[in-house]
């Protein structure tokens, strides 16, 4: 597995892990420990996903030594007053000592509170209950205002990002500031992507599927990548991903697919609390 490093911190975080947006609560514990089976060792929950109890106790069953496991967490909308508490929540619900990520989900731009969230999580970060500290679906103007406002520059963003949405201006500025980018919805959620004929050319020129070419792809990119499937035959085929590499050329073909087409909401205009 390949790791990358969140800068400021020393924290290695896998490039590809395992999400677990959408998994019901009930599955959550059994969808987590066949992942860590198949050779995962990043989970990324969510306070708003409702199952972080589900995959702290995976975690724990898993007899894999705490360290070995990167576990990330995200701060939901209505708590942005709040930060700290809701993280000591999402700690107590995994049941663990500490997360190795929290980001805030979104920066709610109406409401106006993600630099306030932000300096409460700069507090966790350096108590040591977060190893690392990021942010997920910020725009480069809330990213440029968090870090002109606040002292640590977030290590991540965690964006919607698939070869219909490329995120190119996203992916420069992170480039620029030294955050790394982590793709959700990487294969487009099944909406139409993975049927591109162009990927049918490379799925057959390389032997494997749709969904493990357009995660290489995001893994020559520099991305972080967390697909998310429970059915245990398409868990163990997304982490099949480190035994080819897709030449310039294919790089180049999946490059040509962005129709700047958003399958979730737009984090300049999403406000659900």
């Amino acid at each position: 597995m390949n790791s990358l490093m969140l800068s400021t911190t020393g924290v290695q975080i896998p490039q590809l892990g395992y999400g677990v947006w959408q998994v019901p609560a009930e599955e959550a514990e059994q969808a987590v420990s066949t992942a860590l089976q198949a050779g995962y060792r990043h989970i990324d929950t969510a306070a708003a996903y409702g199952n972080e109890e589900g995959v702290g106790r995976a975690v724990r069953a898993s007899g894999l030594p705490r360290e070995k496991v990167f576990v990330t967490t995200k701060l939901w909308n209505g708590d942005h007053g709040r930060a700290e508490a809701a993280f000591d929540e999402s700690l107590a619900r995994l049941g663990l000592d500490y997360v190795d990520l929290f980001l805030i989900h979104w920066p709610v731009p109406a409401q106006d509170k993600y630099v306030q969230a932000w300096k409460e999580i700069e507090k966790v970060h350096r108590d040591g209950r977060a190893r690392a500290i990021g942010v997920s679906n910020f725009t480069v103007a809330t990213l440029t205002r968090l870090m002109e406002e606040t002292e640590i520059t977030p290590a991540i963003n965690q964006i919607e990002l698939h070869p219909y949405l490329q995120q190119r201006e996203m992916r420069a500025f992170h480039e620029a500031n030294g955050i790394l980018t982590e793709a959700w919805s990487p294969i487009g959620q099944g909406k139409g992507l993975l049927n591109d004929p162009a990927l049918a050319v490379l799925s057959g020129k390389y032997g494997k599927t749709p969904a493990q070419i357009v995660l290489r792809w995001h893994l020559q990119l520099g991305n972080v990548v967390i697909p998310k499937s429970v059915t245990p035959a398409r868990i163990a085929e997304n982490i099949d991903v480190f035994d080819f590499i897709l030449d310039t050329e294919d790089m180049a073909a999946i490059g040509a697919l962005n129709k700047g087409q958003r399958l979730g909401p737009d984090p300049e205009t999403f406000n659900a609390a």
